[in-house]
C-alpha cells in the first residue's frame, strides 16, 4: 500500500501526478531529501542541470536526472502513466496487466513489463517487519 499517500483512489492519485513536471518534482524531492551526493565522484555540491529537476555536480560536471537510479530510469512511458501503474500495482500487486492497459490506455505488454519491474522491486523491498506494506519511495528508489 502506498503509505506515503494513505489509501487514495486512482482519481485522487491522478490529481497529484497529472503532468510530467509534478512527477519529476516529486522524484527529485524524494531522491535528494537527504542531500545530493554525486554518484560519479561523491561530491555534495551541485548546480541546476540541463533538464528539469536534474542536478549537475560542480566538481566532475556530471548531470544526474531525477529519474536516474529509480524504477523510472529510461522509462519510455509518459511519466504520469508510469506513476499510475506503480500506484495500482502497489495497491494491488495481483492487478492484471489487461486492467492496467484498459485503465491507462497503453498496450498490455507495455503495462506488463512495467508491472514486472515494480513487482520485482516490491518483492526485493518487502520484509516481515513491514507487514507486507511498502512505501512509494521504496518502490521508486528500487533500482540502485
Amino acid at each position: 500500500m502506498l503509505t506515503i499517500f494513505g489509501e487514495i483512489s486512482i482519481k485522487e492519485f491522478h490529481s497529484f501526478f497529472n503532468d510530467e513536471e509534478k512527477c519529476l518534482a516529486f522524484l527529485a524531492k524524494q531522491k535528494w531529501e537527504d542531500g545530493f551526493v554525486c554518484k560519479n565522484c561523491g561530491h555534495t555540491h551541485y548546480c541546476k542541470g540541463k533538464s528539469p529537476y536534474s542536478r549537475r555536480c560542480t566538481k566532475c560536471k556530471k548531470d544526474e536526472s531525477a529519474t536516474a537510479n529509480t524504477i523510472f530510469h529510461r522509462c519510455r512511458i509518459y511519466l504520469p502513466d508510469a506513476f499510475k501503474i506503480a500506484h495500482m500495482v502497489c495497491s494491488d500487486p495481483k492487478v492484471p496487466s489487461i486492467e492496467l492497459s484498459t485503465t491507462i490506455d497503453l498496450r498490455q505488454m507495455t503495462c506488463w513489463k512495467f508491472k514486472k519491474k515494480v513487482t520485482q522491486c516490491i518483492d526485493a523491498r518487502t520484509d516481515v517487519s513491514n507487514k507486507g506494506k511498502i512505501q512509494l519511495k521504496e518502490v521508486i528508489m528500487g533500482i540502485e
